[in-house]
Parts: C-alpha cells; structure tokens; sequence
C-alpha cells in the first residue's frame, strides 16, 4: 500500500508540474517536488523550503558594458578643469543670448534681439577656438556647441526673423520660411556631427553663418520688399542643407588683401548694398565651385 500510494503521490505531482505555466518561483518549487522519488515522503516538504535559485543574468558576447565616461578626457586636474569649465561657460553664454534674442523679439524689440544673435555668433566662435587653444577639446564639448548652436541659430534666428517680417508678408508664409530654417538649421547639424570634416570648405552653409547673415539683415534694416526677404529667407534656409561647398572663413582670410579693399569701400559708399552684394557673392561661390569640381 505505501508503494502504491508514492507512485500516486509523483504521478499527481508531475501532473501539476505540467500545468503550471509560471516560470517564476512556484515552477522552481514544482521541478525540486518531481525531482525528489526517494521512499520517504517526509523530506519533500524539505526541499519545498529551500529558496528558489535567481535566474541567470545572460549578456551577450561582445555585449558593451556600461561605463561612466568622464566628460574631460585625459588629466583630471584642477587646472585642466578650470579651462573646461571656461569653454562651456563660453557655450553657455551663447545658449543664453539666444534665449534673450527670443525674449526680446516676443516683445517687438527686433533690433536688441538680432544684435544678440550676433553676439551669439561671436561666442560660437570664441568657445571653438579656447577649446583648441586650452587643449580642453572633447566629445561632450561638440554636443554642447551643436546644441547651442541649435537653440542660438536653428530657433533664436528664424523667431527674430518672423519678429521682424510680421507686418510686412503674410503671417502664414513668414511661419513657413521660419520653420523651414529651423528644420534645415537641424537637419545641417545632424549631418555635421556625422560627416568627415574638411579643412578647408563646409558642405552647405553653415548655420553659424546663415544666422550671422539673418541677424544683420535685421540689424541693418535692409531695404528691401518683405517678399524679397522672404525669398531670401527660404534661399539661405536651402543653402545650409545644399551640398554646395563654402570656403571657410580662415581660407577667405588667405584672399590677397586687395580683393578685401572692394568690400571695405563699398562699405563706406553704401554698407546696406554691400553687405547684400557680399552675401549673394558667397552663396553664388558654392554652385560655381561645385560646377567646376565637376568639369575638372
């Protein structure tokens, strides 16, 4: 009778056993019962006591372990952290102005805000050239000054922009130009933190540059047709996404110094009529070196 009533036993058990679609602890609990076939069936309730073994943790070969990546590569000291901490400020400074330039313009001061574009513009420049000069340079640095740069040129510029073209073209197609800027002005940065960098010519026009030219059209006030400014709007907003190269700004310093005294003269004729001359030269430059990149 005791033979018979154990096989009863371990044939209920594996019955349970199969039924059970908990993968969990009460299946664990199951596999020690359907294990345990000895002719003492006091020790079962044994083996239920014991704590279910924690499942495994898999990672997969090659898999990345998590790191905490410092954000100043190299030498940790307080001098090199110190550097660091004024590049950044410098980005943060342009962050801020930005902000300011969207500030002001909701408040119809569309000159104060373009001239803190401008000033935005500057401080891109500064934080690049002390990140170089102090050897503080790093990964965490370009993600700062693209998302400057987003705030300061992909949205300052295209809100100090409707600001100024609000009473002059219809609201409808100012919002569109506008948005069209800030969606090419991202689109360019993106591309930018991805691509191979040249040292010589940018792909498209930068949207440092796309921003310093909007900020001065406002700040100079050129008198143009607000249809014309629109039009100008979404040709600047199409350069930046174009791939057209354009010569940076330390290869147009190496231009022989009499071509600069045209601009300069100009300048003192008409300021107006020779910065609009300026900007169409510069994104005429890019189609016509495309052309002859391709002829040669």
């Amino acid at each position: 009778m005791r033979r018979g009533g154990t096989l009863a036993r371990q044939a209920l058990l594996v019955r349970v056993a199969r039924r059970s679609a908990d993968a969990g602890r009460a299946a664990t609990a199951t596999r020690a019962e359907v294990i345990y076939t000895g002719p003492d069936p006091v020790a079962a309730p044994a083996l239920l006591a014991l704590p279910a073994a924690p499942d495994p943790v898999l990672v997969e070969p090659g898999e990345p372990v998590a790191t905490t990546v410092p954000l100043l590569p190299g030498a940790q000291t307080a001098s090199r952290r110190l550097r660091f901490a004024l590049v950044n400020a410098c980005t943060l400074a342009s962050l801020s102005l930005g902000l300011l330039a969207i500030f002001l313009a909701m408040q119809g001061d569309v000159r104060p805000a373009a001239a803190c574009l401008v000033a935005c513009v500057a401080f891109d420049g500064i934080d690049g050239a002390l990140a170089r000069k102090l050897g503080v340079a790093s990964p965490f640095g370009a993600q700062m000054d693209s998302l400057a740069d987003m705030c300061s040129f992909g949205l300052a510029a295209p809100v100090v922009v409707y600001a100024s073209l609000a009473h002059t073209v219809p609201t409808a197609a100012a919002a569109v130009a506008c948005v069209l800027v800030a969606g090419c002005a991202a689109i360019r940065l993106a591309r930018f933190n991805v691509s191979p960098k040249d040292g010589k010519f940018f792909c498209g026009v930068p949207t440092t540059m796309a921003a310093a030219v909007l900020a001065v059209t406002v700040l100079i006030g050129l008198p143009v047709p607000g249809t014309v400014l629109l039009g100008g709007v979404a040709v600047l907003a199409f350069a930046m996404v174009s791939s057209f190269p354009y010569a940076k700004v330390a290869r147009l310093l190496k231009l022989p110094p009499w071509i600069w005294l045209v601009p300069v003269v100009g300048a003192l004729v008409d300021p107006r009529l020779t910065f609009a001359v300026v900007v169409m030269a510069y994104l005429l430059s890019g189609p016509v070196m495309w052309a002859r990149a391709r002829r040669a």
